[in-house]
This record gives C-alpha cells, structure tokens and sequence, in this order.
C-alpha cells in the first residue's frame, strides 16, 4: 500500500485519481479549497476507509504543516510516498487574473513539491497544462514536447501569465529531479473532461448544459466558428497519470503531453452531442469573442507512449455518451 498526497483532489483529475487509487488499495489523503469544484465529486469514496479529505488551501501555510503533520505519522505504515498536484486555476474565466493564477499555480505548486522533497517522497506528479503552447499549436503531426515554445507575449494578452506559470512549474519539478532530490515529471494535459463535472464551464459540458437547459439552442464564442479541438476523458487523463508512475525511468524531470488525437471543429461537436442527447436540429447563437484562442491544437504524444504503453481508451462518443448518463443518473 502507497500513500498519495492529492492537492485538487475534489477537481476532475483529483477525484478520478482518489477513486481509482483507494481502489486499488493504496491511501489517500487529499485537499481542496472548492474554488471550482465541490464536494460532491469525492461523496461515493469519503467514507473509505483508505480516503482522508481535508478542506484545506494549497496557499495557507498553517493547513500545509497540518497536512505535513499527518503525512508524517502515516509515512512508516506505507510503502511509497508520492505527491500529485491536481491543483490549478483553470477555468477560461480565470486565465486573465494574474495573481489568482501565480498564487495557486506557481507559489502553491512551489511550496507542494518543497514539502515532498522535505518528506523524502519517492515520487512528484506535477500536472501542467497544453496552454504553454499557446497560439502556434497545430503542426502537421502536433507539437512535441521538445519543440520550442511560442507563447504570446504580454502585450499580446494576460492569458500568457497563467500558461507562462505553469511552464516555471516544470522548470522547479526538473531541476528537483536533476539535483536528486526527487523522482517526478510533469503533465501537459490538452481538453481534459469528465462526466462527473460540477461546473459546465469547459465546453463539452456547456454544450450539454445548454442543450437541455435551453431547448437546443447552444450559445457560443465567435471562435468557435472556425475553432478546432481534441478532448481527453478524464479516465484517460488518470491512467497517464497512473502509467507515468509506474514507469520509473519515465520520471526524470520529463515533460509529457497526454491528449487524443481525435480531432473535431467545435460546430461538429455541437452537432455529436445534440445526436447524443436526441436533440435533432440544435441552434447555434454565436455571441462574444476571445482574445488569443487558438484555432487548433495538436498535441503529439509520442512520449509517454513509447516510455509508459500508455494511449487513450475512451472516444469522444464514448465520453459524451458517459457524461449524459451522469447527468441522468
């Protein structure tokens, strides 16, 4: 039995990661601030034996010692200990406040891996984000790991700061693993959704959202005219996760994208989840644009592939499919 420490653990990748690793009969103790989630997400495990939950924030010193405490006492009963960040200031909504997103993204995630290699744990995930690609993200056989990065400079938008903080997270999480002080990597997921999604905030949720809520009409941004995207389940998003862990030669201060490559026009994804939900002629209100949205991104995953075995199981059906029968259920 392993002991996890999760930050984040009631967003979609913590809750997913919880469950799937009590399951397997490891620990877990987990926190989160319910910035954007809740609760809900982690009900069905709170009561495991194997799952402590803590309401704590990633950015209060006083709750981080607390949880260092308990770490402590734990440790000697568990074999490995490994810390996984899920936390991060994500939603598009939040992608402008540049100190909302520094705090949690960069110091959160700075003082997270500090109290890990503290501890001596075997083992940091450090879960980052496609957005460090910004803009020039659709090469012919999609951006790799070890292209160079092209971000939009800050006259350009503020969206920047937050894809710029996470890219300083992958530098601490690298440098810890090249001075010895821990094994790790980090993760740049791309369009992660889950069915279990609080908030219909990323767009594959707000499509159905609106769908049943507004009789088939669907309201989306101008870009979405000419926008192209692929979309990763949650459940695949964990098992990269998953798979990056057990592979201990991967965890060398790497970075690895995790995406499908599964592509599909925003309009066409209208049109998949209205088929999906028995919608048969949805209507599509354009209204408000984005600044610095890409029209596509392409991530290649060629990486954690070759390293781990790892690829994606659930199709985009699949998981519009999955995510209605939650919102039934």
């Amino acid at each position: 039995m392993n002991l996890y420490v999760i930050s984040g653990v009631t967003g979609m990748t913590g809750s997913e990661l919880a469950r799937k690793l009590t399951a397997a009969g490891h620990r877990v103790i987990g926190f989160d601030n319910f910035f954007a989630s809740s609760l809900a997400s982690v009900e069905d495990i709170l009561n495991h034996e194997l799952f402590c939950f803590h309401e704590y924030d990633l950015n209060c010193p006083e709750q981080m010692m607390q949880l260092k405490e308990q770490v402590l006492k734990e440790q000697n009963a568990c074999g490995k200990l490994i810390y996984i960040n899920c936390a991060a200031v994500v939603h598009t909504e939040h992608f402008y406040h540049v100190n909302r997103t520094f705090e949690t993204n960069v110091l959160g995630m700075k003082a997270f891996l500090d109290q890990a290699v503290g501890l001596h744990a075997d083992i940091y995930i450090n879960c980052s984000t496609s957005e460090v690609y910004s803009m020039n993200s659709w090469e012919e056989h999609g951006v790799s790991e070890s292209d160079y990065i092209t971000m939009a400079n800050a006259e350009h938008s503020q969206r920047t700061s937050y894809a710029a903080g996470k890219l300083m997270t992958e530098f601490f999480m690298k440098d810890a693993v090249l001075e010895h002080k821990i094994k790790g990597c980090s993760i740049r997921f791309a369009n992660v959704y889950s069915r279990k999604e609080l908030y219909p905030k990323h767009i594959i949720p707000h499509i159905l959202n609106q769908l049943k809520e507004h009789g088939g009409k669907v309201e989306l941004l101008e870009n979405s005219r000419v926008n192209y995207r692929t979309f990763l389940h949650n459940e695949d998003s964990c098992s990269a996760v998953i798979a990056l862990i057990e592979e201990e030669s991967a965890l060398d201060g790497s970075v690895y994208n995790v995406a499908t490559e599964e592509e599909i026009s925003i309009i066409d994804l209208v049109k998949l989840c209205a088929e999906k939900a028995g919608v048969r002629r949805p209507e599509i209100i354009f209204k408000g644009y984005r600044e610095s949205d890409p029209v596509r991104r392409l991530l290649n995953t060629e990486k954690i592939r070759t390293r781990t075995g790892w690829q994606p199981r659930v199709t985009l059906e699949q998981g519009i499919e999955m995510c209605l029968e939650e919102k039934e259920s």
